[in-house]
This record gives C-alpha cells, sequence and structure tokens, in this order.
C-alpha cells in the first residue's frame, strides 16, 4: 500500500487516479479475457488453428495493452494533448498509406502490415481525433477570436474522407456521432445542428446508393432476405442462453457463429452465461458512460471536459453499435465491443483511450488550490 505521507511519481498516482475507474477498466478486460476462452477455440478449429490459438494472442495483446492504458495515466493534461496530436498526425498519414498499400480484406482497405503485426491506423486515431477536437473546441470558447471551431470542422471532414475511402461506414458513423456530441457541449448553434443532421441523413443516404455492400446490409436489415446467416445465428444463441445461459463452455450455436470472437462475442456470452448476464455488461458500460459525463459535467477546464466526454461517448456508441447487432436493432456491422472482444489494434487503441480518460479525471489539489486563489479577496480590500 502506498502512503498518503509519500511524495513521488508513484505515490502521487495513486492517490490522485480515478480508482472506480482504473478497476471499471480492468474488471472489463478480465470478463473479455474470460469470454475469448469461450468464444474462439471454434473459430480457431473452424480455419485451421489449434484451440486457444485467439487466446493465447487475446492474453499477449492484454499485456502490452494494460502497460499503455498505466503509461498514459500518468501524463498531465497539456501531455495529453501533445500525445494526441502526435497520434493523430501518424494515424492519418498510415490511413493515407492504407488506401495504397492496405490489406483488402471484405472489400475494404484498413489495416496494413507493420514489422509482421497487422495494425488498424483508423482505431488509434479515434481518440487522437476527439482530444484534438476538445482541445480547438476549448480554445475557441476561451478566445473566440481563434477559429477553433473552424479546425474542428475541417479535420473531421478530413478523417470522415479518409473513413469513407476505405470505405468504413461503421467507424465514420461513430466519429461523427461523437464529434457531434463534442461540437454540441461547445456551445454549437442550432443552425449547425440542423445542418450537421441534414448532412448525416444525406451522408447515409449517398452511402446507400455509392457503396452496394452498404445497401445489401441496409436492405437485409429492412426485409430480412439474403444472407442473414450471422445474423440469425447469433440471434439464435442469445435465445439458446434464454436468462441464465447454457453454463461456461456449454453453448452450441457459438460454433458456427464466423466472428464470435469479435464482433458477435455478446451474443456468445448470452448462450453461456445468459440475458442477465448481458444485462449486467450493458449497466457496467452505463455506469462507465455516465460517470464520464458527471465527472465532465463538475469540470471547470473547457479542455478536460470536452475531451472526457468525448472519450466516454465513443466507448459507450461504440458499445451501443456492437450490442445492437448483436440484437439485430441494427443493420450488420463490424465494430468490436470495447475492452471485451478480440483484436490487437482494437484493445490497444481503446486502451489509449482509457489512458486518457484516467490521465484527464486525476484529481488535481494543486490545481484546485490555484483556482480558488484567484477568487481570494487580498487582505485590506472589502469582500463583495
Amino acid at each position: 500500500m502506498v502512503s498518503r505521507a509519500e511524495r513521488g511519481p508513484l505515490a502521487d498516482w495513486f492517490w490522485t487516479i480515478d480508482r472506480f475507474f482504473l478497476a471499471m477498466f480492468i474488471f472489463l478486460m478480465g470478463i473479455g479475457f474470460m469470454l475469448s476462452f469461450a468464444a474462439s477455440p471454434a473459430v480457431a478449429e473452424r480455419i485451421g488453428l489449434e484451440p486457444f490459438h485467439f487466446v493465447k494472442r487475446h492474453a499477449a495483446f492484454m499485456i502490452p495493452s494494460i502497460a499503455v492504458m498505466l503509461g498514459l495515466s500518468f501524463l498531465t493534461p497539456r501531455q495529453v494533448r501533445r500525445t494526441a496530436i502526435l497520434l493523430l498526425i501518424i494515424s492519418l498519414a498510415m490511413m493515407v498509406l492504407v488506401l495504397f498499400v492496405g490489406q483488402e480484406v471484405k472489400g475494404g482497405r484498413r489495416w496494413i502490415w507493420i514489422a509482421g503485426l497487422s495494425i488498424q491506423p483508423s482505431e488509434f486515431m479515434k481518440p487522437a481525433f476527439v482530444v484534438v477536437c476538445a482541445w480547438l473546441f476549448a480554445e475557441h470558447a476561451r478566445q473566440p477570436e481563434i477559429p477553433g471551431n473552424l479546425f474542428a470542422i475541417i479535420l473531421f471532414g478530413i478523417v470522415a474522407a479518409l473513413l469513407v475511402a476505405q470505405p468504413d461506414l461503421g467507424q465514420t458513423i461513430l466519429t461523427t456521432a461523437v464529434w457531434g456530441g463534442m461540437f454540441f457541449m461547445a456551445g454549437m448553434p442550432w443552425i449547425w445542428i440542423m445542418l450537421l443532421g441534414i448532412g448525416g441523413a444525406g451522408g447515409l443516404l449517398s452511402a446507400y446508393y455509392v457503396f452496394p455492400h452498404v445497401a445489401g446490409r441496409i436492405d437485409k436489415f429492412m426485409t430480412g432476405e439474403g444472407d442473414t446467416f450471422q445474423i440469425d445465428t447469433a440471434r439464435e444463441a442469445i435465445i439458446r442462453g434464454s436468462w441464465f445461459g447454457q453454463g461456461p463452455g456449454e453453448g452450441v450455436v457459438k460454433r458456427i457463429i464466423p466472428d464470435a470472437h469479435t464482433d458477435f462475442i455478446f451474443s456468445v456470452a448470452a448462450e453461456e452465461f445468459g440475458i442477465v448476464f448481458c444485462m449486467a455488461l450493458v449497466a457496467l458500460f452505463t455506469v462507465l458512460v455516465l460517470r464520464g459525463l458527471s465527472h465532465a459535467y463538475r469540470e471547470r477546464n473547457d479542455f478536460n471536459r470536452f475531451a472526457v466526454a468525448g472519450l466516454v461517448l465513443q466507448m459507450g456508441i461504440q458499445s451501443i453499435i456492437n450490442i445492437g447487432v448483436n440484437l439485430e436493432l441494427l443493420p450488420a456491422k463490424g465494430m468490436t465491443l470495447p475492452l471485451i472482444s478480440y483484436g490487437g489494434s482494437s484493445m490497444v487503441a481503446i486502451c489509449v483511450t482509457a489512458g486518457f480518460i484516467l490521465a484527464l479525471t486525476r484529481h488535481r489539489p494543486e490545481k484546485r488550490a490555484q483556482d480558488r486563489s484567484l477568487f481570494r479577496v487580498p487582505h485590506g480590500m472589502p469582500a463583495e
């Protein structure tokens, strides 16, 4: 145990970190590792790998992911901003490179091989994009003559264009929703809200007519016709699980779900542990988002407020999309469940998000004392 009397980076970190957030992140990662034992062996055997191939890789990805999360949690808000700017520049450059030399999977170019590892740059772009936009919105709020909102709009346009070029409509919708939420919190005029809504609707309509795979997924969702095997089996797994599940390792339907260890791990959880377990999982994500928004509401610093709110919204909306697809409430879209699903890039990137949240929500007594001193009445002057 670290004593409060100690002084040093580790002691300061221990007594200023939001331990509830830290415990929640690690707990969710533990649930994800547990579910990988249930979801991944059947997938590995189906593609000719040894049963625990993905379990071992999941464990291997967890170690650097937790290290990244804890390392970033030591940063100050200024260091978070600088780290995000650097990460965003690298991610955008790699997203451009992906369009030319990226690995094509299921009709999209989203991955690039570096040092034997398959990396999805857009995953790392998301937390960096949120933090940089939060800084731009905050600078405009602090000094209206600085065109921070305009720069944020231009940056959003660049990011959206690169995502559409891959194409990755799901990440585009997620990024747009988070950016719109932050812009709204930053005091977006109602005319901009209307324009953003019209633009979003126009973008979805254009995607329907431009990208055949998008039209196919929407048509399948609306009519129930066509190849709906993965969605149907996911729904069957949830129904078979009933309230309390079939028990660990007793799932049967999970064996034929193609992406059981990634996009449809929620259905595997429902079959083996039941609807009650899934409701508890949804409650955990809900509490995580609400705690982040509550912290943002109490925060005086605009940058911290916008960044924390945007980062927890990103995790929350991504969870909604993944769970909504599993429950057949949304059209099929490949998107992982944060901290739960298997995936190297997604796991490390989500831990970057978690690390930024931990760094920005740390209690800073010296800052509060400085804030109070700004309002202290000098000696000899009458108080109003």
